[in-house]
């Protein structure tokens, strides 16, 4: 089912798509391909929170289930070279560093429904050479679906027509108890290295062993904000690789997300200053699929360049359920 949601600022008309099957129904907005809502059947609240307002995610909540690109997370140098050219991209946090894109970033715009369904719907976003800073004529396209009993499954492929450079990732942030807080909730994540960083949260170019630290949830732990500080990325292979289970959190509630991907990062950040619809730090927590960030800069990380040959892919599943 398809509705208006609302009129952005500069008066564009944003569209919520409801999709259900089974025990799961998601509604997805035009703008930045956002997971507004998420609920399971038997359950009285939305598992990740949202807002029913365009201009909160026009604003403090602009990264609240968005699919950010073409480059998420940060670029520490504020540049990036493609085939021995350099690209100055926007410097937008701390004058210096390039984060989630900036102000042309793929969530702060307005999507094309290509088809939808009542459990499928494609968007469809062009990006022309040179936009956001990097080359290429370039077409974005993300599929999401829901599959009885309880799955979301987000395709985001893209195009070019010459090299360029893409990492895309969801956004969404997930509390599946309903409380004001996260606390008490168990994680498991399999990775046994991960990306230590500076006090920017941009990775220091160590690829670090997990074994002994604090980081390491290769055991299922309860978890508590501050237990550890969470906003690193998990390394989960040295590429891209084949559908994968590689995350698995459960509320106190007994309610239970399994997510698989075929990408070869996972970025966890704990919400410390999540701006979200109660105003609350650590409310919920992210975890973005993604290739390993400020990957331009390293050149031991997985390369984040693609082409017209080699384009772009990622498949990621979120499956919803109860363990009580």
């Amino acid at each position: 089912m398809i509705s208006h949601f609302g009129t952005t600022a500069a008066g564009h008309d944003i569209d919520s798509i409801r999709l259900h099957a089974g025990d799961l129904s998601v509604t997805i907005l035009t703008w930045g391909c956002v997971i507004q809502d998420l609920r399971l059947a038997g359950i009285d609240y939305a598992l990740t929170p949202g807002s029913d307002h365009i201009s909160d995610y026009e604003g403090d909540m602009r990264y609240h289930g968005s699919v950010i690109g073409p480059i998420v997370n940060r670029i520490s140098t504020g540049r990036v070279a493609v085939d021995g050219m350099m690209y100055e991209l926007e410097r937008n946090l701390k004058n210096r560093i390039h984060l989630h894109s900036g102000s042309r970033a793929t969530h702060l715009r307005p999507w094309k429904i290509k088809e939808s369904s009542s459990d499928r719907v494609t968007l469809t976003l062009h990006l022309p050479d040179g936009d956001a800073g990097l080359p290429g004529d370039r077409h974005i396209r993300v599929v999401y679906t829901v599959i009885a009993p309880a799955t979301l499954t987000m395709e985001i492929t893209g195009t070019t027509d010459q090299p360029t450079l893409m990492n895309f990732a969801n956004h969404a942030y997930w509390n599946l108890d309903g409380t004001p807080t996260w606390e008490g909730h168990t994680l498991r994540v399999a990775a046994d290295r991960y990306l230590p960083a500076t006090e920017d949260f941009c990775p220091t170019g160590e690829i670090a062993d997990l074994t002994g630290t604090d980081m390491d949830f290769r055991k299922t732990r309860s978890i508590a904000p501050g237990q550890p500080d969470l906003d690193n990325n998990y390394c989960l292979s040295d590429g891209p690789v084949a559908l994968r289970d590689v995350l698995w959190l459960t509320g106190q509630s007994g309610t239970t997300l399994t997510m698989a991907t075929d990408q070869p990062g996972m970025q966890l950040f704990d919400g410390r200053h999540l701006v979200g619809p109660r105003k609350t730090p650590y409310e919920a927590l992210a975890f973005e699929a993604q290739g390993w960030p400020d990957a331009p800069t390293h050149p031991d990380f997985p390369s984040i360049r693609v082409t017209e040959a080699a384009p772009y892919r990622q498949f990621t599943t979120f499956t919803f359920g109860r363990s009580i």
